[in-house]
């Protein structure tokens, strides 16, 4: 396929996954009768995503409690941190961090080696960013350990998560910087997203060129239990800051967006020739599945703004960001991605590429 097709991440989890943290969190099964349902449901994953022709697959984030707090097994915290409200009233709420020094309890090569084990195709990793995680952080401090000391260890940790992953072989390394967009909801002045995008270049700006060309960065407005946090906030806000990232490769949420070609022509305007667009084609939160026809027409559109040596298409977000959403089917994730393939390839078939 001469257009690149990726899918961004989540998965949602088999039922018996979801019981099976149920049963581990009232102990009634052990952490080895736990990590046999998740190896289970990685191989099951792995097998369909390749079913569907995905020429890229990823783990699915079928073992993460989530996509944002994946690292923070054994970290010191407390439940009160900082709230993510939802448009139909909802809300997911961040941990708070109550020690340092921070360090990583899990690092997301440890899904990839798994991954990789299964998978006869390249793997994508995809990392939390030092963005989301800086929200931690709580407003009133840690008694002897400042917030500077604190994003440090941060950059330091995100740093290790990136590289170990590019060194295990990881066909890419994508940092979810799905907040960037909310920033602008809670913070008008972009204060907040202008810290984030510094965090996240602090991070970036330690890797090679070569490196930054196998990493990317994904932004959208949330997706969480059928709802969104964002998407009543301006897409053009967000993308000339957002393209100041040193990243090769940019996931864009577009699919759900009521006028997509006016974000186009700004992600054009604001991008550089050496990043590369990969355009939301299919959206987690419509029950619907789009038509290959459907999918092929949204490519064709991004094809008018976006030179096509620098377009890619994916998914709007991910499926299940949180473990315990069930909003959305397998069955109709994995179909959703077939659609994406398939229109992809048949854009590329009529663009004559």
């Amino acid at each position: 396929m001469s257009i690149p097709t990726e899918p961004i991440g989540s998965i949602p989890r088999p039922r018996y996954v979801l019981d099976g943290l149920q049963d581990f969190a009232a102990g009634r099964i052990d952490q080895s009768g736990l990590d046999r349902l998740l190896d289970q449901a990685l191989s099951e994953t792995i097998t369909r995503l390749e079913a569907t022709g995905s020429p890229v697959v990823v783990d699915g984030d079928q073992a993460k409690p989530s996509a944002l707090t994946y690292p923070l097994k054994g970290v010191g915290l407390a439940p009160d941190g900082v709230v993510i409200p939802f448009a139909d009233g909802h809300i997911r709420q961040l941990p708070r961090l109550t020690s340092g020094p921070f360090r990583y309890g899990v690092h997301a090569v440890s899904y990839l080696a798994k991954a990789m084990k299964i998978a006869s195709r390249p793997v994508k990793q995809s990392v939390v960013a030092p963005s989301a995680l800086s929200l931690l952080y709580p407003v009133d401090g840690i008694s002897g350990y400042s917030r500077e000391a604190f994003l440090k260890n941060l950059a330091d940790e995100v740093e290790t998560d990136i590289r170990r992953c590019l060194e295990a072989g990881a066909a890419s390394v994508q940092m979810d910087c799905s907040l960037t967009r909310l920033t602008l909801k809670l913070d008008p002045s972009k204060g907040v997203l202008r810290d984030f995008v510094a965090l996240d270049n602090e991070v970036l700006g330690r890797f090679s060129a070569a490196d930054r060309a196998r990493i990317g960065v994904h932004t959208c407005p949330g997706a969480d239990q059928g709802s969104a946090h964002s998407l009543d906030v301006d897409y053009t806000e967000l993308l000339p800051d957002l393209f100041r990232m040193k990243a090769g490769n940019f996931y864009l949420q577009m699919a759900s967006e009521p006028d997509p070609g006016r974000v186009l022509k700004v992600a054009r305007d604001c991008s550089t020739e050496d990043q590369r667009i990969f355009v939301g084609v299919t959206d987690p939160l419509d029950p619907r599945v789009e038509t290959a026809e459907e999918v092929c027409d949204r490519v064709l559109e991004a094809a008018t703004y976006l030179p096509l040596q620098r377009l890619g298409t994916c998914d709007d977000t991910g499926f299940a960001p949180w473990a315990d959403d069930t909003s959305t089917s397998r069955d109709l994730a994995f179909a959703k991605i077939e659609a994406r393939v398939r229109g992809t390839r048949m854009a590329a078939e009529k663009l004559g590429l």
